[in-house]
């Protein structure tokens, strides 16, 4: 369409240009014309002759063009040609000088369009003006020629310009076929087809697009097989609440039961029904530290105030487990005490402070005789806020540091209550801040060692080792 709507432009640009063309071999003749009558005029003392010779007449014969010429002497007397012929400027007003100077321009005889040449022969004599010599014709011959060059330029465009327009159709079906080959291929595919697009059947310009919905349908497929698996093992945690509701009803429904095992079937289903909404609790609070991809509201928070906060609330478990549960917070200089301020989510930090003191809780034994330990710490350097909770349980072995952050994995050999979810969502909601979570012994060589878990706050975003 484009090369359709410029081809009368060029058309037309092209009949100026052949125009142009045209007038150049014609008026190299009209000026031979005017030299040629110019030598004819001769000056005798005052007086002005011209005399027209047959070669002269016969220079002027054109067999299309209507040729006139004139010729005016010294008073400005008509001495030979056509009397009507449209005057030049004076030569007052024309710049002199010491040869003559040819001059064209265009003008009408008869309501005819005529090309026309002309110049001023100087004289020595006193009084008397120049004596003028001027050649005109029709441009027939002009527009023959003009007609001639666009014919010449327009018929090879005829030919040329379907062959310009099937190239490139040629040329951009066989560019876009791949294209919808890719199409075709992904329009047919199922639902559940992640598997990376073929990168060689492409346009090498098409690759990079390509390269890049093969990086998101991996995403992809990683976030379903986790979401998938999530699933399944948060329906394996429920069941076994969900059952201990159901058997325990059924136990409380038996007629035959005393009063006292009615009391304890019902204090079994209060236990139960305890940890199952515990469960749920905390793969809300998992689905929620992972998100779904929206950018997560920061602002700036002490870090201590938010520990205060958790503490308070986990207060009274710690109590009735006969935990000592204590906070410390080390001093620093008052030029570093701001540094306890870090940009984060406060309901998330909440969150992941919670889960850490529970964990605790947990995993500690404690007795009224002997009691069990839990410290929580917020200190700084120079370029991290830091969070410790250290407890005095039976702690991690090594091969399981990393396990433990596993969604429902829990350590072997503990009688603990719990879902198994805590400590993956400390791990989420410290990826989300750009956090490192460790793992350590708290008491290495001690039995029992206990456990040191601390997160590390950068200070600075470009730290994070998501940005390095």
């Amino acid at each position: 369409m484009p090369l359709l709507l410029l081809w009368p432009a060029s058309l037309v640009f092209m009949w100026f240009v052949a125009q142009s063309i045209a007038n150049k071999p014609f008026d190299r003749a009209l000026e031979y014309k005017v030299q040629t009558i110019a030598r004819l005029v001769v000056v005798q003392g005052n007086t002005v002759k011209f005399e027209m010779t047959a070669d002269t007449r016969e220079l002027l014969r054109d067999d299309v063009d209507q040729v006139y010429f004139q010729v005016l002497g010294i008073r400005g007397e008509l001495l030979d040609g056509e009397k009507d012929l449209p005057l030049p400027p004076l030569p007052s007003v024309v710049k002199k000088s010491t040869e003559a100077e040819l001059v064209y321009r265009d003008d009408e005889i008869r309501g005819l369009p005529i090309r026309m040449a002309y110049v001023w022969v100087r004289t020595s004599l006193p009084d008397a003006q120049d004596i003028l010599v001027q050649v005109a014709e029709t441009r027939e011959n002009r527009s023959i020629l003009a007609t001639d060059i666009i014919k010449g330029i327009m018929l090879p465009q005829f030919i040329i310009l379907p062959m310009a327009v099937l190239l490139v159709w040629f040329a951009l079906y066989r560019g876009t076929r791949p294209m919808k080959l890719l199409e075709n291929r992904i329009r047919l595919r199922k639902p559940d087809d992640l598997s990376p697009l073929d990168e060689v059947i492409v346009p090498l310009e098409v690759v990079p697009l390509v390269s890049s919905v093969n990086g998101l349908l991996a995403r992809l497929k990683d976030a379903m097989v986790t979401q998938k698996r999530f699933l399944t093992d948060a329906a394996h945690q429920l069941k076994t609440p969900l059952a201990g509701l159901r058997m325990q009803a059924e136990l409380a429904l038996r007629q035959s039961h005393s009063t006292e095992d009615l009391k304890l079937s019902l204090q079994q289903i209060g236990r139960s029904s305890i940890r199952a909404t515990h469960t749920v609790n905390q793969l809300l609070a998992l689905a929620r530290a992972e998100g779904d991809g929206q950018v997560m509201p920061e602002q700036v928070c002490n870090l201590s105030d938010l520990v205060k906060d958790v503490i308070q609330d986990a207060l009274p478990k710690a109590i009735e487990k006969h935990i000592d549960l204590g906070f410390e917070s080390a001093n620093v200089p008052r030029q570093l005490a701001k540094n306890k301020m870090v940009r984060a989510n406060p309901t998330l930090i909440k969150e992941l402070i919670r889960n850490l003191i529970d964990n605790a809780l947990n995993y500690t034994p404690s007795t009224s005789e002997q009691p069990g330990i839990v410290t929580v710490r917020v200190f700084t350097d120079d370029q991290t806020c830091i969070l410790q909770v250290e407890d005095s349980g039976v702690g991690i072995p090594d091969a399981e540091k990393q396990l433990v952050m596993q969604p429902f994995y829990r350590a072997l050999g503990t009688n603990a209550d719990g879902s198994g979810l805590g400590l993956a969502i400390v791990q989420e909601i410290a990826k989300k801040h750009g956090a490192v979570l460790t793992i350590e012994d708290a008491k290495p060589g001690h039995i029992p060692t206990g456990a040191k878990f601390t997160i590390r706050f950068f200070l600075n975003p470009r730290d994070r080792p998501d940005n390095r």
